[in-house]
């Protein structure tokens, strides 16, 4: 990727850290859509990028609504506000099909497919064309940041940001700290997630960071204990709510984030901890074989209208 590009730059661990006020994302998925509407409400300039134009569209549609919704929660039945509100969080928003577009911003979020050798390959590109000054970030939930940015040279301007989905409604920011990462860089990061309302907490990169290191056996042996007939799957998802005041059963959230999903971030943590609670888990395994992947396929634990 070096050569192919041919650009060559000297990057300085002292270089100074500005408030970020410009705004790239990669990825215009449920997660990059996310991220680029809480960017924009709060004032800063973004540009969206994806490869596919109809994502994008569904993107800015997506957006809007979402836009629309928060707007009537602030200004109540101010309907000239709501809409001043939506129109100017859009008019901060850029679409584009072309990473070339979207490479001047003081901050670059990847969101993208969770695949190491393709976020790999996408850092390589952003680490050449972007300036010294800005910031590279991955939303990765369970790949290693360290990994992912293996071979960029601005180590010092490089960390996580794990965001929650629904971006715009889970009000938490996981700040990933990478191995070269300098503290100029990570004060900036977190200082950008409260500007965008959000509640920070800062982990190092290890498997499943904070939140999805601790949910994945909770998830897994719920599937476990009904496998095994130990209760029902609707008795488990009300004693989680009514018992430890989860919002959601872990059987309501495996379907709302996807079987397959599930699945795949029990092989990777089993795979990086060999902790024998994440083992695969025959239940799950049939139910992605069979298409049953949750709310997307209209059937999960739990069946769905479209």
């Amino acid at each position: 990727m070096n050569k192919l590009f041919g650009i060559t730059r000297n990057f300085s661990s002292s270089a100074p850290q500005n408030a970020i006020k410009t705004v790239t994302v990669v990825g215009g998925g449920l997660m990059g859509s996310g991220i680029a509407q809480v960017a924009a409400q709060a004032g800063q300039n973004v540009t969206l990028v994806d490869l596919k134009p109809e994502l994008l569209e569904k993107a800015q549609k997506s957006i809007q609504n979402n836009l629309t919704r928060v707007g009537k929660k602030m200004y109540k039945d101010d309907v000239s506000k709501v809409e001043n509100f939506v129109k100017d969080s859009i008019n901060r928003i850029k679409v584009s099909t072309q990473i070339e577009d979207g490479v001047n911003s003081d901050l670059i979020i990847e969101a993208i497919v969770e695949k190491l050798d393709v976020k790999q390959e996408l850092f390589n590109k952003l680490d050449q064309l972007a300036p010294e000054h800005t910031i590279l970030a991955t939303n990765t939930s369970l790949i290693s940041i360290n990994e992912i940015g293996a071979g960029i040279k601005r180590k010092d301007r490089y960390g996580g940001l794990h965001f929650f989905n629904p971006v715009p409604v889970m009000r938490l920011l996981e700040v990933i700290k990478g191995e070269g990462i300098s503290e100029s860089t990570y004060q900036t990061m977190m200082e950008w997630g409260k500007a965008i309302g959000k509640t920070c907490i800062t982990c190092k990169d290890t498997p499943g960071f904070v939140v999805n290191r601790l949910l994945g056996p909770y998830s897994a042996e719920a599937l476990r204990m009904y496998e095994r007939g130990d209760a029902t799957k609707e008795d488990i998802d009300i004693g989680m709510k009514l018992g430890a005041g989860y919002p959601m059963g872990p059987f309501e959230l495996a379907d709302y984030t996807g079987l397959d999903t599930n699945k795949f971030a029990l092989q990777v943590m089993y795979e990086k901890t060999k902790n024998p609670v994440f083992r695969r888990i025959p239940l799950l395994d049939r139910m992605v074989a069979e298409g049953k992947l949750g709310i997307k396929t209209g059937e999960g634990f739990y069946k769905y209208k479209k």
